[in-house]
């Protein structure tokens, strides 16, 4: 079995927990039952990735199949990552979505796209970023009025020319440490500015009016409280509006940063404005990146 899942990019500022981008950065991963489990991992943190022990792949791939009562049949995998680990990119998302497909491939569960998505958003405890890996472009997701029925999710291609930059520290940050830094209940007033903004980011992005970004990545509820932990966001913020930059948020819970850029954004310019803001926070590497139009549910046999 072949799959192919993209990177994500959650909340966009004050999508929370609703919204996420697909980005052209992929774990590619190619399975086949075996006698014993191996994994030969290449790409972004491969010794990572090829462990046998605490690989989030395998135990959801195992989860899976032993809930639902069938055999745990041994893979060989080999796999390329091109997802950053511990960045808010998405990587958690993508390592289940693999395992749920493989384990409904491997274990004959006869189940279809939408049930895997729908495991994998139990699974992940919040459909965003599992929903944009799975559709690709910009993905809007809510849980069904009724438990039993599928999670609802519309996907919106991404305006042509429309890229992004990847801004990435070296260290890490758990996506558990970032929601505790977030507070128990919010003002009427900020959740309804986050209300507006977001229902004027989703129509930007659908119409490709970059013009509007700045102002519809606006939040109130999660970035704020995130600053201390994810420093590089109120740092790289000024760049918003200049050099081509149509917005700049935390990528999911942070500490990765993304830039949504124009297509005739000056890169190298770019580049050299983001190091001067950075590199007083922290050391970083820049991935730049296109946005991906087509989700790993495309690529299923």
């Amino acid at each position: 079995m072949k799959l192919k899942l993209p990177a994500t990019s959650a909340n966009l500022g004050p999508g929370f927990d609703a919204l996420a981008l697909a980005l052209d950065l992929f774990l590619e991963i190619e399975a086949e039952a075996a006698a014993q489990f191996a994994i030969r991992a290449s790409g972004r943190n491969h010794n990572l990735c090829a462990g046998l022990k605490r690989n989030l792949l395998l135990e959801t791939y195992q989860t899976v199949l032993t809930a639902e009562q069938r055999p745990v049949v041994p893979l060989a995998i080999r796999m390329r990552n091109g997802i950053p680990i511990g960045m808010g990119c998405g990587s958690s998302a993508a390592a289940r979505l693999a395992g749920v497909a493989l384990a409904a491939h491997f274990g004959g569960l006869d189940w279809g796209s939408g049930k895997i998505l729908d495991y994998a958003a139990q699974l992940e405890g919040h459909p965003d970023n599992v929903a944009a890996c799975w559709h690709g472009g910009l993905t809007v997701a809510a849980p069904a009025l009724v438990q039993a029925q599928p999670l609802a999710v519309v996907s919106i291609p991404p305006p042509p020319g429309w890229r992004a930059l990847l801004v990435l520290p070296e260290d890490p940050v758990a996506t558990a440490k970032a929601r505790g830094m977030l507070p128990k209940s919010y003002p009427r007033q900020e959740v309804v500015a986050n209300v507006q903004n977001v229902a004027l980011l989703t129509i930007a992005f659908a119409l490709g009016r970059g013009d509007l970004m700045q102002l519809a990545t606006r939040d109130r509820l999660h970035q704020p409280f995130r600053m201390q932990l994810c420093p590089l966001l109120p740092a790289l913020l000024p760049l918003a509006g200049t050099h081509g930059v149509l917005s700049v948020t935390l990528s999911g819970a942070g500490p990765a940063v993304l830039l949504l850029i124009a297509e005739d954004a000056p890169l190298q310019e770019l580049r050299a404005a983001v190091l001067r803001l950075a590199t007083p926070v922290a050391p970083v590497e820049i991935l730049a990146t296109t946005l991906c139009r087509q989700g790993a549910g495309a690529y299923l046999p």
